[in-house]
């Protein structure tokens, strides 16, 4: 309950700063938005890398293997007066084939739409909603056991309804939603007949009420590099509000000709109600399920292009 007051002070402590700033934003109004930025700024990125391993009586030893990756980010953001409206499609979809093996497995699988609308409270302070959606394309394997599913599409998808006020300026966006609607889908029948990603066994849909803190920032450096992270905080009220949701992504994009580039990308996750299995004595066999933090990282060089 005291996490609960502090969260919710926070939001009221935000929201009365942006009011005692009206009185400034009134002055600044008439020239802040005579520039540029009104209307429509549409753009993105994208990356596809591909490597390919092959050997031959090779004495150091090692297998053959091909890897490819595609990566995606797009936007479209609208400005006018004291309204904004911004959007972010974000794709990302990988296969290696390694050895012998006959099938590509999944190395990288992400579906994530994110818009936001706000409405000018205060310089630089908006009242904003905010909705978003995030999932996979295809099935995801307990490798190397490759005939249990663990996801699939709509397995899980996450549904995230939220309303506050939204700090923004040079790059920098953040956040803050004391109303927010948390759903978690399992469409898959044989992931939620056993109660994955934390709906009830047998059921196919989740409800949490809570709070939520989303930060992004965005920076181009000159034509060649372009540095972008995002960092989203969930508390459900009504169970555990203790134990926060923690998804934190971090882009790297390094130009080295005009087509091609290196990228980095990486991605961590802690979620209380995502059970992974846990070996504890490493003998290769799993002896409980938990809450365990997730991270994943993709290194890439190949085509990109950024518009």
């Amino acid at each position: 309950m005291k996490r609960i007051i502090v969260f919710v002070m926070i939001s009221v402590l935000a929201f009365h700063t942006g009011f005692s700033q009206v009185t400034e934003a009134e002055k600044d109004l008439k020239t802040e938005y005579k520039d540029t930025t009104q209307g429509w700024k549409t753009g993105g990125l994208i990356s596809l890398s591909f490597s390919s391993v092959t050997l031959t009586n090779w004495a150091a030893g090692g297998e053959n293997s091909v890897a490819i990756n595609g990566f995606s980010n797009f936007f479209a953001n609208y400005k006018k007066g004291n309204m904004f409206w911004q959007n972010s499609l974000n794709l990302a979809y990988g296969l290696l084939k390694q050895g012998e093996a006959k099938k590509f497995k999944k190395t990288d699988d992400k579906i994530e739409f994110v818009s936001k609308f706000g409405l000018r409270a205060s310089n630089n302070w908006y009242y904003s909603a905010l909705a978003s959606f995030t999932s996979q394309f295809t099935a995801g394997y307990n490798y190397p056991d490759d005939s249990t599913m663990i996801s699939n599409f709509l397995s899980p998808a996450y549904i995230l309804t939220a309303a506050g006020i939204n700090y923004g300026k040079d790059g920098f966006n953040a956040f803050i939603a004391p109303l927010t609607m948390k759903t978690t889908l399992v469409m898959e029948e044989s992931l939620s007949s056993i109660g994955a990603y934390g709906v009830d066994t047998g059921k196919t849909v989740r409800l949490e009420f809570g709070g939520y803190i989303r930060t992004s920032y965005r920076k181009e450096f000159g034509k060649k590099y372009l540095f972008q992270t995002k960092l989203g905080l969930f508390s459900n009220y009504l169970h555990n509000p203790q134990n926060i949701d923690i998804n934190w992504e971090v882009l790297l994009n390094m130009k080295l000709t005009k087509f091609l580039s290196a990228i980095i990308t990486t991605n961590l996750i802690y979620d209380d109600d995502i059970k992974i299995g846990i070996d504890d004595n490493g003998d290769g066999i799993i002896d409980r399920k938990g809450p365990r933090t997730q991270f994943k990282k993709v290194i890439g060089v190949g085509l990109s292009y950024q518009f």
